[in-house]
């Protein structure tokens, strides 16, 4: 990688500039960003795993991007290509503008440094049979943040999580800590770095629900102090409408909706994101055992007199089980399971289409293309 690539422009620590999202400065950006695992039977490769296909997303400093789907649908992968754990198949990724090319050594190093990742289970992330003390000065010694007084150095990392006093925790074992505990560390080792970008992969779905809401707030109240910027995945929606400024909802490998948290929740476009919506419990809108739910979705239509018309179709058609990739649907890979599907999803791969009064809210979805009504 070109030493601009990994050069410090601006420390974390410096004030930035609050305003609209486009003043905020990018850090880390994919741009059709790919990655197929090749299957290999005898030896060779024959086939091929689909898991990512042209990505795009952007990361801003001060700000949390959510990424959100179910199981199997990509998120974690594209969390391991931005920091470099995996090599892409195709795209781009840049921080900072330079195109990052690292594999290993000192460029990886170097980039390791600016971005960082948590992973989703505590435990496994830490090493048993070291203490805390052992994790954090690793992290501190690698990146060359140790400094005179290495104490103070643990110290502060440990403060910055909120496990105080620090001296109770540094010489403790994970085993000796709770899930939540464990998770603290792990991101107090990834702040080690001083990084720029966070890419949080879960980092509270393995912990219990009443310390969820701790993490999350701490995760936030370090993205204000330090101006990060956070990747933040998840197959919760709800937690991505408390938590983050913008989501990104992804099926099957590919983004089919994107757009500020708010709008994604409470007007959601595409028939996945609805579905998800829907399959998360609400209490207050529980239906009776006899009455059958509906889907709605909102079309625009110059035709009609508001500018849309609305499809209703019974929530039991959405249905069915998300799609091999190694052998994906033709066109949108949602059709099989959409209830809305037309003859032309099934053949034509839909591009993003701007969508409804929220600026930036798009869909990948042939619902909104105008021109075909």
């Amino acid at each position: 990688m070109a030493d601009s690539a990994v050069t410090t422009e601006q420390s974390p620590s410096d004030p930035v500039a609050v305003g609209s999202e486009g003043d905020l400065p990018v850090v880390l950006e994919a741009a059709g960003l790919t990655k197929h695992f090749p299957v290999r039977r005898r030896g060779r490769a024959r086939r091929s795993i689909q898991a990512v296909d042209d990505v795009n997303l952007t990361l801003r400093r001060g700000r949390v991007t959510a990424l959100v789907g179910e199981s199997g649908s990509g998120k974690s992968t594209v969390a391991r290509l931005l920091a470099g754990l995996h090599a892409r198949t195709g795209g781009d990724i840049r921080l900072h503008g330079d195109t990052v090319n690292v594999k290993h050594g000192k460029a990886f190093r170097a980039y390791a440094r600016r971005v960082q990742m948590i992973f989703q289970d505590p435990f496994a992330s830490l090493n048993p049979v070291h203490t805390v003390r052992y994790h954090l000065t690793r992290a501190l010694k690698i990146h060359g943040r140790a400094g005179d007084d290495l104490e103070q150095a643990l110290h502060e990392l440990l403060s910055r999580v909120q496990l105080t006093p620090p001296e109770r925790y540094v010489d403790k074992f994970p085993h000796e800590l709770s899930g939540g505990q464990r998770q603290r560390v792990a991101i107090a080792r990834a702040l080690g770095a001083d990084p720029e970008a966070l890419l949080a992969d879960e980092p509270v779905s393995m912990l219990d629900v009443s310390i969820r809401l701790g993490v999350l707030n701490l995760l936030r109240e370090l993205k204000e102090r330090m101006h990060l910027a956070i990747l933040y995945i998840t197959h919760d929606i709800a937690s991505a409408r408390y938590f983050a400024d913008e989501t990104m909802v992804m099926y099957a490998g590919r983004m089919v909706e994107g757009g500020d948290s708010e709008t994604i929740t409470q007007r959601p476009a595409h028939p996945y994101t609805r579905l998800l919506i829907d399959s998360a419990p609400d209490p207050d809108h529980l239906l009776p055992p006899t009455q059958e739910g509906h889907f709605h979705v909102k079309v625009p239509d110059p035709a009609v007199d508001d500018g849309h018309f609305h499809v209703k179709v019974p929530r039991a058609e959405a249905g069915g089980e998300p799609p091999s990739l190694i052998d994906p649907p033709s066109g949108c890979r949602f059709h099989p399971r959409c209830p809305v599907a037309m003859e032309r999803c099934e053949t034509e791969l839909p591009p993003r289409f701007d969508v409804g009064d929220a600026p930036g809210h798009w869909a990948a979805c042939w619902l909104y293309d105008g021109a075909a009504r």
